[in-house]
């Protein structure tokens, strides 16, 4: 049932607009409150779908009401009742935030469709905090350990700057959540975030997936299409394995950071981004320059900020969180019971090298739910497991 506040201080209006709304719908609870005070105090005790609001109104007016609840409840849509001669205030009001506005006498079916669509806005944004949510629980860094703990720290201090990071560490430590985590904490997070897997793509298509290309720039040029720094406009960009680019790809990477500016391939003009650069590699690129693999300019120029993940087997204490975590996880992706993992069983699985990471610790969780009993023991890690 869609709760809605009406805050009006003229009753006679009270009743109208309640009568219309619940007539309208039974899924419409209207609760009233007679003026601005009371219409807030209301407000910090229950949570609505919409917030009718008159404008002029004794004690607290209607612009300080919607103010006060964009402060405290953003997400909740406010549409403002206006009088003739509050009409310049009305439109006024939707730049601070109101959803729309509706005029006194109201017009039956402007009432009704403002009030719908605002509805549907509400269920709009309260979809899109859920699905943030989730996306964020997917990214989560799951540990207690010394090292998980720094990292944390580093992204707590650095992620609201737009100071480049440079992630390092062996291939399924979880470099790509670091990523993630620095754009969901930062101040660009309402942007877009473009993961580019720099070792995915061929040399030859890099610069066109990294900044585009005109028609006719190459045999298969068909049409203009736009790079990946600029879908990552106002966002993140998370250039993945960036050590295995390739050196003339570098050299407009380097320009784009130096002057906040690309060019398509085939294209002489310039277009102006505003891209926060995140970069990970597991090669060693101080390596990579002295062997001329990597240019010295751009590593200074992403290596800001140094993050370094560390292997699992420097971290092995966190190895028991990390199995809780996959097998509720791996049982939601199933639609069955989490299953759990005796102390010897934790214990064998603590004694691997674990040269995959993380990301073999999951799979060798996953087998082991699979194909391991209720409760999985030392023997079905030992029988299922791998490198033990």
């Amino acid at each position: 049932m869609a709760k809605i506040l009406l805050i009006e201080d003229e009753a006679s209006i009270r009743r109208v607009l309640n009568k219309i709304l619940t007539e309208e719908s039974k899924d419409y609870e209207v609760t009233e409150a007679e003026d601005g005070l009371a219409g807030m105090e209301v407000v910090k005790n229950e949570d609505f779908d919409l917030i009718l609001c008159d404008i002029k109104m004794p004690k607290m007016d209607g612009v300080e009401v919607l103010e006060a609840v964009k402060k405290i409840k953003p997400e909740i849509p406010v549409v403002m009742i206006s009088g003739h001669g509050d009409l310049d205030t009305a439109v006024n009001t939707m730049k601070v935030g109101a959803f729309d506005y509706i005029s006194k006498p109201p017009d039956l079916n402007r009432l009704l469709n403002t009030v719908r669509n605002a509805l549907d806005r509400k269920e709009l944004v309260v979809e899109n905090t859920r699905l943030k949510k989730k996306v964020s629980k997917n990214y989560e860094m799951i540990g207690e350990s010394e090292e998980i703990h720094n990292i944390k720290e580093m992204i707590e201090k650095v992620a609201h700057t737009d100071a480049r990071v440079l992630i390092t560490g062996p291939n399924g430590t979880g470099k790509e959540l670091v990523a993630h985590w620095l754009h969901q904490k930062s101040d660009r997070s309402k942007g877009p975030m473009i993961e580019v897997n720099c070792a995915a793509i061929p040399s030859e298509l890099i610069e066109s997936e990294l900044f585009g290309h005109v028609k006719g720039a190459f045999t298969s040029a068909n049409k203009d299409r736009a790079g990946k720094f600029e879908a990552a406009n106002k966002g993140t960009i998370f250039l993945d394995e960036i050590g295995d680019m390739s050196l003339s790809a570098q050299a407009k990477v380097l320009r784009a950071l130096q002057e906040n500016r690309i060019s398509r391939v085939g294209s002489d003009k310039d277009i102006k981004v505003d891209v926060r650069v995140v970069a990970a590699t597991n090669k060693d690129l101080k390596k990579e320059i002295e062997e001329n693999n990597f240019r010295e300019d751009l590593y200074h120029r992403l290596a800001v900020i140094l993050i370094e993940v560390p292997a699992l087997k420097d971290r092995k204490d966190d190895i028991p969180l990390l199995v809780d975590y996959f097998s509720e996880k791996i049982a939601q992706e199933q639609g069955t019971n989490k299953k759990e993992f005796t102390d010897d069983a934790i214990k064998v699985l603590k004694e691997s090298e674990w040269r995959g990471n993380v990301r073999e610790l999951r799979n060798v969780v996953e087998r082991l739910f699979i194909l391991g009993g209720k409760e999985i023991t030392d023997e079905d890690v030992k029988l299922f497991g791998s490198r033990f």
